[in-house]
């Protein structure tokens, strides 16, 4: 008898989000799915954490069925909490559907990319997927190609130390989808203004907004993979060192901060 796979779904936009819905009702299809998500939305919060404060898990409850466990903290508290409090061992972690695309440094932001992050440091074959629009989505064709991409993880399996980052075009008909690119992560970022504004009570308060600059003209940028209607896939490590900088660095005197100024 064929070995059911285990399936463990989060995101950043919480556990109601409709994109974690599309994605279950695919995913549902391949195995057994397990929603371990925050219970609000979480976006931007990069790999945060929480340590001070308690975590709390509750059941949560969709058309009146049981639907997974809503957490109040993070995504990456949620993968961690459904790994060693949950006791849910899953063959494969999928994070999204993201509402928005997480391109260029967007990916430090992202509670979405986070998640999957966290599972790959668990050594969980992990992706995080996103579709690229904040208007009128539908989430259909990204759900679809989902299930159709753990089948190719799991089949292929990933590096040690490397997730998957993928965004969708957020197109109608699959058939504008006009392939799959395989992508670096892009340079763009945004410009970013605060909106200052007044509250009822005449006490000004600040909202960040912002477009997103200097996007790159190479074909295998995430942006551009994007622009023209392809589906964006990112292998990311988080290797953070700088091999080059660290080989000059070598180059460098540092004796005499080991020694006290001398007037």
């Amino acid at each position: 008898m064929k070995k059911k796979v285990k399936i463990l779904l989060t995101n950043d936009d919480g556990i109601n989000a409709p994109g974690l819905y599309a994605l279950y009702k695919e995913m549902k299809k391949e195995g057994e799915v397990f929603i371990v998500a925050p219970d609000s939305e979480k976006s931007a919060v990069g790999h945060a954490i929480t340590l001070s404060d308690p975590l709390r898990v509750s059941n949560f409850y969709k058309n009146d069925d049981f639907f997974g466990y809503a957490v109040n903290g993070t995504p990456s508290d949620c993968v961690k909490i459904a790994y060693w409090a949950l006791d849910i061992r899953p063959d494969i972690l999928i994070s999204g559907i993201n509402l928005g695309s997480n391109t260029g440094i967007n990916i430090i932001y992202s509670g979405t990319v986070s998640a999957a992050t966290e599972g790959m440091f668990l050594d969980v074959p992990s992706f995080a997927i996103s579709l690229t629009t904040f208007t009128h989505p539908n989430f259909k064709i990204a759900a679809q190609f989902a299930r159709r991409l753990s089948r190719v993880v799991l089949q292929n399996g990933l590096p040690k130390g490397t997730l998957l980052n993928v965004n969708v075009p957020a197109v109608d008909d699959e058939k504008e989808i006009a392939g799959i690119q395989i992508t670096r992560q892009g340079k763009a970022h945004y410009r970013e203004e605060f909106d200052k504004r007044n509250d009822p009570h005449n006490r000004i308060y600040y909202w960040l907004t912002g477009q997103k600059v200097e996007l790159e003209e190479d074909d295998d940028v995430d942006d551009r993979a994007i622009l023209n209607n392809k589906i964006s896939i990112t292998p990311i490590h988080f290797d953070l060192t700088d091999y080059q900088t660290m080989e000059k660095l070598k180059r460098w005197d540092f004796a005499d901060l080991l020694r006290e100024d001398k007037e």
